[in-house]
């Protein structure tokens, strides 16, 4: 039989979802692509906002009602966050949460046995959970892989549902890390990109660190670089940081969530730093590294945020002079904390307030675009542009194109920057 996996949400479920297609596989189902070609459709979700859960049941609902023979699977964060909202999976055949993606090719073929639907949603066991056991060695269709080192967070953040979906910290073994970085350099990967839930947590639980993490993959000779996926602030001390510093595969593109750029906010939000004390971690990262970027995610509507909270994060948020920054307006999220807060906001407020942060970030972006220029750098070219032009990544992840034959995506490149547009960087082969 055929199957195709649609994915919604961070790396750490598209990771998941190329561990799903592996034991798939290995069970002997078929990837397909092509919708019409597949028997089973596995849907691994996402429930980080309201919009992203009810997208995921739209696209359910389609499913079944084009392929009303098929298989629909559902795992992923909206099964196991709420595992009673039946009309999220009422159109599914088996349902589960996650940690348990190696149960699925079973599950299938129990269903194919009985006829009789499956829905097996294990809560979280917060003394006894362990690290799901998953190693894969390709990604499809990417330059870089992905290597998820660390799932679960223990923050509660007022606004967020994904502990509650992901359960506490846990980490992947160093040996584990090895082998999987192993396999992946031998699939042609030259970087690998480490991600997480709570990534800066990773080890807490197993007595190691982020840079043990890291210095283990650097061990791998056919490894060229070395990049992390989202960053909470707080727990980047700076020894962590000079370690990394004197990692020359390590790509200094960091990636620290800030939410806020008001304490005041910060502090409804639950988040476990200050804005002064983000700007110190920034500041030590740029006394350590050569042209680093920052980007971040940041909300704004938060319950509560008056006028006053909303300028104070504007101008904090332009002050750092980020590469990138994802604006996105606060959404009511059942089960937390801040849903029940008094003083939420208008959709009509909380959308002005993401246009303005939008404009001011946007024009930030160009700043640091055009801050590059003139610097020369190693590119990691991904996909023709066109007959003429290719694009790749830098280092700290600046877009850059340059006119050159497709023959070089997948390989790096020294480049040199010579202009800057709204949203990447021209250069030229040196």
């Amino acid at each position: 039989m055929n199957f195709k996996i649609f994915t919604f949400g961070c790396k750490v479920n598209q990771y998941e979802t190329e561990y799903i297609r592996k034991i798939m596989c290995e069970s002997g189902y078929i990837s397909t692509e092509i919708d019409s070609e597949a028997q089973i459709f596995i849907v691994n979700s996402c429930a980080v906002t309201a919009v992203s859960e009810s997208k995921c049941r739209r696209f359910i609902g389609r499913l079944r009602r084009n392929y009303p023979k098929s298989i629909i699977v559902l795992c992923g964060c909206m099964s196991q966050a709420f595992p009673r909202k039946y009309e999220n999976f009422s159109s599914c055949d088996i349902v589960i949460g996650n940690g348990v993606h190696t149960e699925i090719p079973k599950l299938i073929k129990s269903l194919e046995e009985t006829g009789e639907r499956i829905i097996e949603i294990l809560p979280h066991d917060r003394k006894n959970e362990v690290f799901e056991p998953c190693l894969i060695s390709d990604f499809s269709e990417r330059t870089r892989a992905y290597l998820k080192i660390e799932d679960g967070c223990d923050r509660f953040c007022s606004y967020c549902i994904i502990p509650y979906s992901r359960g506490r910290v846990r980490s992947k073994p160093l040996e584990d890390i090895k082998t999987e970085v192993d396999m992946l350099s031998k699939a042609g990967f030259e970087e690998i990109v480490l991600v997480g839930i709570n990534l800066s947590k990773y080890g807490t639980d197993i007595g190691v660190s982020l840079w043990d993490a890291v210095s283990t993959i650097a061990d791998c000779e056919k490894v060229k670089r070395i990049r992390l996926g989202s960053l909470e602030p707080e727990l980047l001390t700076r020894e962590i940081l000079e370690n990394l510093s004197k990692c020359e595969k390590f790509c200094p593109q960091f990636h620290l969530s800030l939410q806020s750029g008001c304490n005041s906010t910060l502090k409804r939000m639950n988040r476990h730093y200050s804005s002064s004390e983000y700007r110190e971690i920034v500041e030590n990262i740029r006394s350590l590294f050569e042209n680093p970027s920052f980007t971040t995610d940041v909300m704004v509507g938060f319950p509560g945020e008056d006028e006053a909270e909303f300028k104070d994060s504007l101008m904090f948020v332009t002050s750092i002079g980020f590469a990138k920054v994802h604006v996105f307006p606060y959404s009511r999220r059942s089960g937390t904390v801040a849903d029940r807060m008094d003083n939420q906001l208008s959709k009509a407020v909380k959308d002005e307030r993401a246009k303005l942060m939008i404009k001011a970030c946007e024009e930030k972006r160009l700043e640091f675009l055009k801050s590059q220029v003139g610097t020369e750098t190693e590119v990691l070219f991904e996909r023709p542009i066109n007959s003429e032009y290719i694009e790749g990544y830098s280092q700290n992840y600046t877009p850059v194109k340059v006119k050159g034959d497709k023959g070089l995506c997948h390989t790096c490149q020294k480049v040199k920057i010579t202009s800057a547009e709204t949203d990447y960087c021209i250069g030229e082969l040196i």
